[in-house]
């Protein structure tokens, strides 16, 4: 049985934020927002810097769920970025991924990293700026679906309700 196919002892603790149960393998994800916000746990009085997806599960049926980014992963986001403010952690593809070498106190831990080369893919993600949002919305127009636009780009689900409301108003138009 795969490590995918198994439960992880710590989903029996319910938590707001994504975890290391939850990645069974590298992961990628693009950041939407990032916002300073008081702890979802109310454990503590802290604030954290939490990373919201455009993917809107993890898996099917399993809802993902916003990231705490530590000092390690808000530093690798602003080394991604090229800014040092969270404002600027739009719309940025990422590769999450456990890392079982955590050190926290005397204690390894396993946590949950951001990968400092970003994701491995090979197609780029589709903002809504420029020609490439232009050619997505033509694409979309005339074919009614994404497959074309998905040959060349990722097409996170906020962005395809994006083209779809850009079509509902051409319609409307015409």
């Amino acid at each position: 049985m795969e490590n995918k196919d198994k439960t992880h002892y710590r989903k029996a603790f319910n938590s707001p934020y994504l975890s290391s149960a939850d990645i069974t393998e590298p992961t990628i994800l693009t950041i939407v927002r990032v916002s300073l916000e008081k702890d979802q746990t109310k454990k503590t009085k802290d604030f954290f810097n939490t990373a919201y997806f455009a993917e809107k599960e993890i898996r099917q049926g399993e809802i993902l769920k916003p990231m705490i980014l530590n000092a390690t992963n808000s530093r690798t986001l602003k080394n991604l970025s090229g800014s040092p403010f969270i404002n600027d952690w739009n719309n940025i593809p990422i590769t999450v991924y456990v890392d079982n070498k955590i050190r926290f106190g005397r204690n390894m831990v396993e946590g949950l990293r951001i990968s400092t080369e970003g994701p491995r893919t090979t197609k780029p993600t589709l903002f809504k700026d420029g020609t490439d949002w232009q050619n997505a919305m033509v694409a979309y127009n005339r074919d009614g679906n994404f497959n074309s636009i998905e040959k060349h780009r990722f097409v996170s689900d906020e962005m395809k309700e994006e083209l779809k409301k850009a079509k509902v108003k051409t319609d409307e138009m015409a």
